[in-house]
């Protein structure tokens, strides 16, 4: 496949460059030197106390467990769907389609208050629930809840496009050649989709981290027991400790950060085994 050459840019293109880097440095660069800057204000050692106070170590704890849960379900189910709906015709598949592009169209808040309608002590199955000691909202399961359906398309979004324009002619010679539906899958379909599988897994757990809105509808800001790690940055704040509040929101920018490296690396990757395959 031919590719035409690259163009140096121009005196307008270095302009809008120097205009974009400068926009770059206001809205991103700006923010982040104030994040760690109050961290640090007071010296390494008030940083470290204030990101080894319990509740702190807490909140961590707890945006680790949600996170390490919500992703691979998200995943699977990214996973599943994106192969059902790239591979088959089926009816409803637009439908479907559509049910996994709401949480994207949908406030973040709507999305915890959907479990507190469902679960709450007024909700439609609360007081069932709590007849039988099972306490969803205020809880773990709540919080894991709304970060699941908050972070639900990041993966299938990414594998439904890529998994349309691969299209079933490998799956099929793979049927035809005697293999299996599973074998199919795991040797043809997903070697094929690695990449932007890690690409999609890696966005949603960036936002399973970082979810405000959904989490602190059904949380109940609890010190120590359902704070994450933006509910804790936000009551910190509150509570005016700033070099406390901003040493956890390091751990947030770092993360973003890490996420930006990662997410580069995939789509330089990525972009080279397409770039490979299309020769």
């Amino acid at each position: 496949m031919r590719t035409s050459a690259p163009v140096r840019p121009s005196g307008p293109a270095w302009l809008l460059i120097a205009a974009a880097l400068v926009w770059i440095a206001l809205v991103i660069g700006l923010p982040l030197a104030a994040v760690f800057g109050e961290a640090f204000r007071k010296g390494a050692g008030a940083y470290v106390a204030a990101l080894a106070d319990p509740d702190a170590l807490s909140a961590i704890k707890l945006t680790l467990e949600v996170a390490a849960i919500a992703v691979p379900l998200n995943a699977l189910f990214g996973l599943a769907a994106a192969w059902a709906v790239a591979k088959f015709e089926f009816r409803g598949k637009t439908l479907l389609v559509s049910i996994i592009d709401i949480p994207f169209s949908m406030s973040p808040v709507i999305s915890g208050l959907v479990w507190v309608l469902l679960f709450g002590a007024n909700g439609w199955f609360g007081a069932t629930l709590d007849g039988l000691g099972i306490r969803v909202i205020f809880n773990f399961t709540g919080i894991l809840l709304a970060t699941v359906l908050v972070t639900l398309p990041f993966v299938a979004r990414e594998l439904i496009p890529l998994m349309q324009e691969q299209g079933t002619d490998e799956e099929s010679a793979a049927i035809t050649l005697g293999a299996g539906g599973l074998r199919t899958f795991l040797q043809v379909t997903l070697p094929n989709v690695a990449w932007a599988l890690l690409y999609g897994v890696l966005l949603c757990n960036a936002r399973a981290m970082g979810e405000f809105g959904a989490v602190s509808v059904v949380s109940g800001h609890i010190r120590g027991l359902t704070n994450t790690m933006p509910l804790h940055v936000e009551v910190l704040y509150n509570d005016y400790d700033f070099v406390g509040a901003f040493a956890v929101a390091t751990l947030l920018a770092g993360l973003a950060l890490v996420t930006l490296a990662a997410k580069s690396a995939l789509e330089w990757r990525f972009a080279g085994e397409l770039a490979h395959g299309r020769r």
